[in-house]
């Protein structure tokens, strides 16, 4: 007996053989022996029954692990498609703000350039000589350095409102 199962388990590790086929195999083999052990007046006839039993009862147990192992797989498998989805989806939501942060610098970079060619605008409540980021900060807004960074405060805008 050990001598052929170490020979089909060299045989088995170089062919995948399912749970259900292992459970089958191991199961007729303990099923024909306590058939065989408990029939004391009909061995064969015993083992026979015993080997039929076990061999049903491993093949059911072995299924049971094979689709166990298979619902695995198909959940990590999803799971892992699924963070890929997430993954490109970041990564394009990236792209998309960088996009429209170099858009949006662009158009302030126009802006600025065509206010600088006009004349600047009078504002009553400003002193005449003042500048326009003077003019904001005396009205609680901030100029955003970090314009256009998508980890900072007001990614989109070119000011940010004060905390307080």
């Amino acid at each position: 007996m050990m001598f052929f199962s170490t020979i089909l388990s060299g045989y088995a590790q170089d062919r995948k053989i399912s749970s259900s086929a292992k459970g089958a195999v191991i199961g007729g083999l303990g099923g024909a022996a306590a058939g065989a052990l408990i029939n004391k007046k009909n061995r064969v006839v015993g083992g026979a029954v015993g080997g039929a039993a076990g061999g049903g009862l491993g093949y059911v147990i072995g299924r049971n692990a094979d689709n166990k192992r298979r619902a695995e797989a198909a959940r990590v498998a999803a799971a892992r498609r699924s963070e890929a989805n997430r993954a490109a989806a970041y990564r394009a939501g990236i792209a998309k703000g960088n996009a429209t942060a170099r858009a949006n610098n662009n158009n302030a970079m126009a802006a600025t350039a065509a206010a600088s060619a006009a004349p600047s605008m009078m504002n009553s409540l400003a002193p005449a000589a003042s500048s326009p980021s003077a003019f904001a900060m005396s009205t609680g807004y901030l100029p955003n350095e970090s314009y256009g960074n998508r980890n900072a405060a007001y990614p989109s805008s070119e000011v940010r409102r004060k905390s307080w």
